[in-house]
């Protein structure tokens, strides 16, 4: 109830200052590298003059923000249990194994999930637990008895961690835009698994903008597709983003 109080009370301040349209939006953090160019430029395109707005944060956190008419739509992960926001598939990231450059495994063109059985396995916290449930998922069909040794907030700690601690972690293919050169990505052998990168937004946002916004994102997931299939190479995992 007080989150649809204050969804109602942002709504009245935006309406109580018409003189210039405005957008917020929302990315989980480190997916702003890839999808805001082609979101900014389907907005001015509309609309030259708009005032727009940019969060970057957990997928839970801009749930919450969504929730609480903070935000008009954001490029995420779905939430469960939410059940006033409605979600658009625009990808499915593959999970990519990142390890240290000079690994054992490095030399592999692509990393078989047994090979990694007794290597420091590094996961992801609850502050991702759409990612969680997918690698432990993952974990458990494959029947490889693997636990994690450490757990991560955010890209920039995975990335560090594995450097230090010489260990191997399972993340989306995005991951790649974080490498510093003492990690590297291969794809995994078989088939990998996914997870769901999704635009969400209130069922109850009634803005034109979003609606014109909501009737590009089949275009704007293709130009991301086109994009990164084009910028895949050796030893990069070739598969949108």
């Amino acid at each position: 109830m007080l989150a649809q109080v204050e969804a109602a009370r942002e709504a009245a301040r935006r309406a109580a200052e018409p003189a210039k349209q405005s957008f917020a939006l929302g990315f989980l953090t480190g997916q702003e590298m890839d999808w805001l160019p082609e979101a900014m430029r389907i907005l001015h395109d509309e609309l030259p003059n708009m005032e727009v707005t940019i969060s970057s944060k957990y997928s839970p956190q801009l749930a919450d923000a969504l929730t609480r008419g903070k935000l008009d739509i954001a490029f995420m992960r779905p939430e469960a249990q939410i059940p006033d926001l409605a979600y658009r598939l625009v990808t499915k990231e593959p999970l990519v194994a990142i390890l240290p450059s000079d690994h054992r495994l490095a030399a592999c063109d692509a990393i078989d999930p047994h090979d990694i059985v007794g290597e420091t396995f590094v996961s992801v916290s609850n502050t991702a637990p759409a990612l969680r449930v997918v690698i432990n998922d993952y974990l458990e069909r494959s029947n490889l008895g693997i636990r994690p040794d450490h757990e991560v907030d955010n890209l920039a700690m995975a990335m560090s961690l594995i450097a230090s601690t010489r260990g191997v972690a399972f993340l989306p293919a995005y991951a790649q835009n974080f490498m510093p050169w003492s990690v590297i990505s291969r794809p995994l052998k078989g088939e990998a698994p996914t997870i769901d990168l999704v635009v969400g937004y209130h069922k109850a946002n009634t803005s034109p903008i979003l609606r014109m916004f909501l009737s590009r994102i089949d275009d704007l997931a293709a130009r991301i597709s086109s994009k990164a299939g084009r910028m895949s190479g050796p030893g990069l995992a070739a598969a949108p983003r």
